[in-house]
């Protein structure tokens, strides 16, 4: 079997690897990891994720995006939350 990235399958926001919610726990470590000097970029790189996600989402939901897409896509990623 060959190894697959944690990435977001748009515009589903589903891990290609795993088929769960995307950011997935392999993804949040890879992006802690790439980002571990700069914590506001990570934020800042999460929240126009959050925003392309809730449009794609809003497309697929009849106009309207999912609640909870703050927590999902900033809030684990913020170390005074």
């Amino acid at each position: 079997m060959r190894w697959r990235e944690h990435l977001p399958s748009r515009p589903t926001w589903r891990c290609v690897a795993c088929g769960i919610a995307w950011p997935c726990s392999p993804a949040k470590l890879r992006l802690l990891g790439v980002y571990r000097t700069d914590r506001e970029a990570l934020l800042i790189h999460l929240a126009a994720l959050q925003v392309e996600a809730a449009e794609h989402l809003a497309q697929l939901g009849g106009g309207v995006p999912p609640n909870g897409l703050t927590a999902r896509f900033v809030d684990w990623a913020d170390p005074r939350g």
